[in-house]
């Protein structure tokens, strides 16, 4: 933020520096007894608040609050909102300040020294971490119990069920701890090679941080995503059970392996719909339901399947409203980018390639691929390879088909097969577009593998 800010919006008629705005929210914070804490773009007011005690207010009690001026903070907010009853917590969303978008353009990848080069990117407080190789018949409280056990700092462990065996976990987990550094340090310990959980070696990385969206965006959205559902429910099942808390509101169900998006035609019914079908059980499965979070159709494919899934990132990947359209590819034949169902999926072709210096001297270090963050794999096939590998599963197997266009051309589309998950229902993977390459037809196979893996 700015050191000085404008008051001629709250009233004060003068400029109140930024040693008055701390004076006053120290005065607010003396005042009410409530701390206040910031972090991950937001400041949060309370939360709980001094006495409080029992668990946090149910769904339905928080209202989000837009159009407040730049410059006005919780010591003006605060007694506003009071007026309508306790305040539990009061989050206040903070600007990401110019200096510091400033510093990541101009100082990424500086050149510190010669052939040394810095990263620069915007610091996040990571509480999870992405737990690999997991036996698949552990349960959620074993898990727990375990983790507890030898690290510290553990809030709660995030566990899936098999898509097509649901007494059986997916072979990951995802760890929750109290703060960053009790995260940090438990990914110190339980560093892959050393350390071994039921006689298996585990892999450990951060979990992937999921994109916020802003509230006000959120307070839009009118799509359920619904997880843990039975690979045998049919889009219908799924549309007749929703409809049952109120009939005819549903507009479109667009299921994928064992989740899916519940399209309403108006927000309040989809708010409603959510609060009743969250635990409901459908085809003997027990369901869990979200708001679906949009995802910005700029952002690259391999944001959202990189091993690491969070419940909830890829909401909407693929599925515009019924008036986003089909827009055509305007790449080259035999370019990477490609649409999904409407979704622009960009190819390693079209992302800005770095390349540094390498000066004589250089000292070169053997890895294995498997070693690498996700975030170093810009090719799809070894996206899919790394993913596999990473949930301890076979190799994916590539079966080429050709057929030929009306003009004559010949066309090619890869088969995916996963042997270790490809033996039920879904037998393989396999995109509805084809290709004039190889190259590119291998590619996109395994961007339409990873896509309808989801949260596999």
């Amino acid at each position: 933020m700015h050191e000085e800010t404008k008051a001629a919006a709250n009233g004060y008629g003068r400029v109140r520096s930024s040693a008055q705005n701390e004076a006053a929210l120290l005065a607010l914070m003396e005042k009410t007894g409530y701390s206040m804490v910031q972090e991950n773009g937001q400041r949060k007011f309370g939360g709980p608040p001094p006495g409080w005690e029992g668990p946090p207010p149910p769904r339905g009690c928080e209202v989000f609050v837009g159009k407040i001026p730049r410059d006005m903070y919780e010591d003006e907010l605060v007694p506003v909102f009071e007026r309508a009853g306790k305040i539990y917590e009061f989050r206040l969303m903070m600007e990401f300040s110019e200096e510091a978008q400033l510093a990541i353009k101009i100082l990424n990848n500086y050149e510190i020294r010669p052939g040394k080069f810095i990263g620069v990117c915007v610091s996040l407080d990571n509480c999870r971490l992405f737990i690999g190789a997991i036996p698949k018949e552990k349960k959620k409280e074993e898990i727990l119990s375990e983790m507890k056990k030898v690290t510290e700092g553990v809030v709660d462990v995030i566990v899936y069920p098999n898509a097509t065996d649901k007494t059986k976990n997916r072979g990951f987990a995802f760890v929750e701890y109290e703060s960053h550094r009790a995260a940090a340090m438990a990914r110190r310990r339980l560093i892959p090679g050393t350390f071994q959980l039921w006689g298996h070696a585990i892999q450990v990385d951060w979990a992937d941080p999921e994109k916020e969206v802003d509230e006000e965006t959120m307070q839009r959205v009118k799509v359920l995503y619904v997880r843990n559902l039975m690979i045998s429910t049919t889009e219908e099942t799924i549309k007749a059970e929703f409809n049952k808390v109120k009939p005819g509101v549903v507009e479109r169900v667009k299921k994928l392996r064992d989740y899916a998006f519940v399209h309403f035609f108006h927000r309040e019914d989809a708010v409603a719909a959510m609060s009743v079908m969250n635990g409901k059980c459908i085809d003997g499965a027990r369901i869990e339901v979200t708001l679906a979070k949009p995802v910005n159709k700029e952002s690259n494919w391999k944001q959202h399947f990189n091993g690491q899934i969070n419940p909830g990132s890829e909401k909407l990947v693929g599925f515009p409203n019924k008036d986003d359209g089909h827009q055509k590819s305007s790449g080259k034949s035999g370019s990477l980018a490609v649409r999904l169902n409407g979704q622009h999926i960009p190819g390693p072709l079209e992302g800005e390639r770095c390349t540094y210096p390498f000066f004589p001297g250089m000292k070169l270090t053997p890895i294995s691929v498997y070693s690498l963050n996700a975030s170093h794999l810009t090719s799809a096939v070894m996206h899919l390879e790394y993913f596999c590998n990473k949930n301890n599963w076979t190799p994916p197997e590539y079966y080429l088909y050709s057929t030929t266009s009306r003009d004559g051309k010949l066309l090619l589309v890869y088969k995916v097969l996963i042997p270790s998950i490809t033996d039920g229902p879904q037998s393989y993977f396999m995109p509805d577009k084809l290709c004039t390459t190889v190259e590119g037809a291998k590619e996109l196979a395994a961007q339409f593998t990873l896509l309808h893996l989801g949260e596999c």
